[in-house]
């Protein structure tokens, strides 16, 4: 699996993300699709809602059926094919690449001073709207995605194939994508989108701790990464971005966003980090924390499997 992984990760450094034709934007677009037809939440009470969420999300999950018969059918005809069918369906679940250009483009505007445009390369990978804020909030903002977002694009998926291979891999993902489109508290997702926000949860409980785990120990400041994580985790809105989030700040032992801006509205946010508040300087060192974790994420699964091995034989010889 460790070969696989690595195959899967050296196709993303040398492709990057397919700029047409991207499975997960095909899926995106299915999504979309079901959602139209099944979400009337103005016309239904909460629990009808739920169920309609419950429905689609089954539907959207339908195709994961007959891609496990091919990966079946191709593990009898050819060995070659189902590694090449397997390291494929990975490539396309890990943004790792992706999700560093876009954050080093923000560094680059605001490394240049061209707040506008740190801005608007910023809105493409958060949520929060970004008009208004100021270069150091940019970055933190940055920074905060490319944490939070390597857990997800990255660290869940290598997770989920060492668990299973391609298709938890994939289910995860797709569960992912349906999260960030429809999980959403607002009167139109509120409870359509609650079964595919909670699954998203449990699914990535998991991947989140460990990339906490390999924050806090490839960091420079382990003692400020496990006292952050300990104490903030539990009053960020996310139960699994907070662990991440509050880890890789103590890690680098800086402060992320202490406000953000939803819809217009300033909402303050808990404490993440400590130290410096964080600045363009710090974007960079995040990336490097992100890519020194990745190396003891397959130091640590080569430590599991080996001990694994271990104890069948020692089962087998006894």
């Amino acid at each position: 699996m460790a070969g696989l992984m690595l195959l899967a990760l050296a196709c993303d450094r040398l492709f990057g993300e397919p700029s047409r034709g991207h499975p997960l934007v095909a899926f995106g677009h299915w999504a979309a699709w079901l959602e139209r037809r099944f979400n009337v939440s103005e016309k239904m009470t909460g629990p009808a809602s739920i169920g309609c969420g419950l429905l689609a999300l089954l539907v959207a999950l339908l195709p994961l059926v007959p891609l496990a018969l091919l990966f079946s059918w191709l593990a009898q005809q050819s060995l070659l094919l189902w590694v090449i069918a397997q390291v494929l369906v990975l490539y396309s679940c890990i943004g790792w690449q992706s999700l560093q250009q876009h954050v080093l483009a923000v560094a680059t505007a605001l490394e240049q001073n061209d707040i506008a445009s740190a801005r608007e390369k910023l809105s493409w990978i958060v949520s929060r709207d970004t008009a208004q804020l100021s270069a150091d909030e940019i970055a933190q903002a940055d920074i905060e995605s490319l944490l939070e977002n390597s857990s997800d694009a990255l660290f869940a998926s290598l997770f989920w194939f060492a668990v299973g291979g391609a298709l938890p891999a994939l289910l995860h993902r797709w569960v992912n994508t349906l999260d960030a489109m429809w999980g959403y508290r607002n009167p139109r997702f509120n409870y359509f989108g609650r079964v595919a926000a909670r699954l998203d949860d449990v699914l990535a409980y998991w991947p989140a701790r460990l990339t906490a785990w390999c924050f806090t120990l490839a960091g420079p400041n382990r003692k400020y990464a496990w006292s952050c994580w300990r104490t903030q985790a539990k009053g960020c809105a996310s139960p699994n971005g907070g662990a991440v989030m509050t880890a890789g700040a103590g890690a680098l032992n800086i402060r992320l966003s202490e406000r953000a801006c939803y819809h217009g509205e300033w909402k303050n946010k808990p404490p993440m980090g400590c130290g410096m508040a964080a600045t363009a300087k710090h974007i960079v060192p995040a990336i490097q924390l992100v890519k020194r974790s990745i190396r003891l994420f397959f130091l640590l699964w080569l430590m599991v499997a080996l001990l694994l091995t271990a104890i069948v034989l020692l089962v087998d010889g006894g």
